[in-house]
């Protein structure tokens, strides 16, 4: 039997018992009672059904998982376990029950008080609590009755640690938190205890109101934090205090948004998942986002579904609000928040956005852009950190090659990246728990398992130091670059071109602003122009020993030029001081392409980087002050020896002269007689072809070409044929870098290339 067809059967009974005059809850009330030739009938009806022997088998679990359950509630009091084989066999029963469907709410309620109750011994109770497993949910008053058997104290110290571990590991899916909130008090006296104290801060972080935010609990906490000293779930409460209360707390805490609270113990998460493996369905597609209502139903999310993402529910949407009679004023009126069921469009979130409540199970929130609207603009801090924490247990959890058993499961976890990606780009903002994430799985990552959707977060990671993000990400990334195929190196370079642009868009926007106190950014802009530096040339690092290893191939360089399209106008673009030059190994590499496209790109890369040097250059002498982010006579230097190799090489035909400097003796040895024009816009590999086709365009009947006759008027009939071939980078190269003085020729020509 389903666990829920066992819930409706349990509260059919339920009904039936209280009508006639109890209103206790135990599992005698509402127990199924079957007569034996009842039994009898339906095993015989089964013999030749296998349907039905399933079946039979199912309602024969349910019936002894009740008998146990009854066992429990009026079994004998320490009761030892070993001289009991009864109460083993009763045990293993919820065992296998909740490890294999899980348990309805009801059996939870009536379990939780068995094992607080102290009736049995700790070791038995220990058993009951590990598998406390919810089919469905968790009603509120069931954790309200166990927590009122804590104080009158009859289950031991370990006990009370293991249901405050359970509360915490359950807490998204109880059905309601009005009433424990109500016990805020009771669980910060806890906090005394040395043992409880890791596990109450963590179950207060999820309950903290501004309203529980009091003078004397600031004392109390900071009393502790000198006793115990810099705990992290002490700062973790600290921060959120001081989120809500800023002026009673003076100390400080730490900036970065972090993860407080360890998850490596969590017995009831690990049994979840193996529910979900064996219930094992097929994988539902991504939703897509889209601002306003969803038009794709979503499925209800149960324990022993494949869903990763809960389902939309506020804890405000009680069954009252959603019936049909009631209307939505009396729901507000009756709750005091928006329902989220009810958000439909984007004006209905700007006109309720001062009453909104945002869902126990933070993680709805991926599919709705609604609720991501809210959150990116309301900026609240104890809702980013909820959120965060939810995101990294389950990353954590679901990560297919933690586990070598999870592989055959990889659709899953692509589909859950997809949604976090599309959240990403919808919010234009990495997550901090996914960079916690990519510093822990890529040691461990082949390269190969969802490598776009990790490639896709490694864009996405906030900005930081990238001296300290190198050790952690970047140096173990460059292992698997260096050893993997071209398409993962092309790969690998888009993303860190979509990196770099993410970066540079949120220092564009955020480097001119007053620093705030929660702002990740916290260096000066010196620091943070140094950073995006040292990531260039980490880039321009990949990319030179790369083409040394793919020999020199074209299709890479494609990918490598693209990124410097990004880099040659960070000055302009983004209005940031930098400037940063490719090195010698790109350039050259690209400058004596065959590709004529390689070629066109390095001359479009080489106008723009004029042009953010002229502004810089124009910009410092309006300045006419010393600046520490004035360009050093270095970078000049270097653009100039690059642009004095491209013009003598594609203009003057002097290519070995100041740019690539080879021994005379060596090009004599080459055997080409005319070296010096072996690589102008005429005899170059790349362009060769051009001049043909411009040849034969004038003379088609011609069986044999000179290309060494395009000279005066025919070279600028030859240069705006080529223009007229798409070749849009070579035409404002020579406009903006050739000082025309006359017709131009193959010689003679001057060229404006200094500053």
């Amino acid at each position: 039997m389903s666990p829920q067809k066992r819930v409706k059967n349990v509260k059919a009974q339920n009904r039936i018992s209280q009508g006639s005059n109890s209103f206790q809850t135990t599992l005698s009330a509402w127990k199924v009672k079957q007569g034996p030739s009842n039994s009898k009938n339906i095993s015989k009806h089964g013999q030749n059904n296998p349907v039905g022997d399933y079946e039979h088998a199912d309602d024969q679990a349910e019936d002894a998982l009740q008998m146990a359950v009854e066992y429990f509630e009026k079994g004998p009091v320490k009761t030892s376990q070993n001289k009991d084989k009864t109460l083993e066999k009763h045990l293993k029963t919820v065992e296998n029950v909740a490890w294999k469907n899980g348990l309805a709410s009801e059996e939870i309620d009536v379990l939780l008080n068995i094992a607080l109750s102290g009736k049995f011994g700790n070791a038995v109770n220990t058993r009951i609590l590990k598998c406390m497993i919810p089919a469905t949910v968790i009603s509120q008053d069931s954790v309200v009755k166990a927590v009122s058997w804590l104080c009158v104290d009859k289950c031991s110290g370990s006990t009370k640690v293991l249901f405050y571990r359970w509360l915490v590991a359950m807490f998204d899916f109880i059905d309601r938190k009005e009433q424990i909130n109500l016990l805020y008090g009771f669980f910060f006296a806890s906090l005394q205890d040395d043992a409880l104290c890791p596990y109450v801060c963590h179950l207060l972080y999820l309950l903290t109101k501004k309203e529980n935010v009091k003078p004397f609990r600031v004392r109390k906490l900071l009393d502790l934090q000198a006793k115990m000293g810099m705990q992290p779930h002490l700062q973790a409460l600290l921060s959120l205090y001081k989120f809500f209360a800023p002026a009673l707390i003076s100390v400080s805490l730490p900036v970065r948004k972090k993860i407080y609270f360890k998850n490596s113990e969590n017995l009831w998460k690990m049994a979840l998942l193996a529910v979900k493996q064996r219930n094992r369905g097929a994988s539902p597609e991504p939703l897509k986002l889209m601002l306003g209502p969803a038009n794709v139903r979503p499925l209800k999310r149960k324990w022993n579904s494949l869903s990763i993402i809960p389902v939309l529910n506020s804890s405000s949407y009680t069954k009252e609000c959603g019936k049909k009679e009631m209307s939505l004023s009396d729901c507000l009126n009756r709750s005091g928040s928006f329902p989220l069921e009810q958000l439909k469009s984007f004006p209905q979130l700007l006109q309720n956005i001062h009453c909104l409540e945002l869902p126990s199970q933070m993680g709805s929130v991926l599919n709705n852009s609604l609720l991501l609207h809210y959150i990116n603009c309301v900026r609240d801090e104890p809702v980013l950190l909820r959120f965060y924490y939810w995101l990294s247990q389950t990353l954590q959890e679901e990560c297919i090659w933690y586990k070598v058993n999870n592989y055959e499961h990889g659709k899953e976890f692509t589909n859950f990246l997809d949604t976090i990606i599309r959240a990403e780009c919808f919010l234009q903002e990495g997550f901090y728990s996914c960079e916690a994430f990519l510093y822990k799985s890529l040691p461990l990552w082949d390269g190969l398992c969802c490598r776009s959707q990790f490639l896709q977060l490694v864009s996405w990671i906030p900005f930081s130091s990238f001296s300290e993000v190198k050790p952690l990400l970047f140096d173990h990334l460059a292992q698997l670059f260096f050893t993997s195929t071209i398409y993962f190196k092309c790969s690998v370079l888009q993303s860190l071109k979509e990196l770099l642009q993410n970066w540079l868009l949120w220092l564009s926007m955020d480097i001119h602003m007053k620093p705030v106190t929660n702002s990740p950014l916290e260096t000066t802009l010196g620091g943070s122009m140094n950073s995006v530096s040292k990531l260039i040339h980490y880039v321009g690092w990949l990319s030179t020993t790369a083409m040394r290893l793919e020999s020199n191939s074209t299709f890479l360089l494609h990918f490598i030029l693209d990124f410097y399209e990004k880099v040659c106008d960070i000055y302009i673009n983004y209005n940031l001081p930098l400037v940063v030059l490719f090195p010698p190994g790109i350039f050259y590499s690209a400058l004596l392409s065959l590709d004529t496209s390689i070629l066109n790109q390095l001359c479009f890369i080489m106008h723009r980087y004029r042009k953010n040097l002229t502004a810089a250059k124009k910009n410092e002498l309006v300045q006419k002050t010393k600046s520490e982010f004035n360009f050093s006579s270095k970078t000049y230097q270097e653009f100039n020896h690059y642009l004095t190799s491209m013009v003598g090489c594609l203009w003057t035909s002097k290519p070995f002269g100041k740019g690539i400097y080879i021994d005379p003796e060596i090009l004599e040895k080459t055997g080409v007689t005319e070296y010096k024009n072996s690589l102008n816009v005429i005899h170059h590999p790349s362009f060769l072809s051009y001049a043909v086709s411009f040849l034969l365009q004038e003379s088609p009947e011609e069986r044999t070409v000179n290309v060494s006759s395009i000279q005066g008027k025919k070279w600028s009939w030859y240069l705006d044929y080529l223009f007229s071939q798409g070749l849009q980078g070579l035409k404002l190269f020579i406009r903006s870098s050739v000082h025309h003085s006359s017709i131009p020729r193959a010689e003679g020509i001057n060229y404006n290339n200094q500053y």
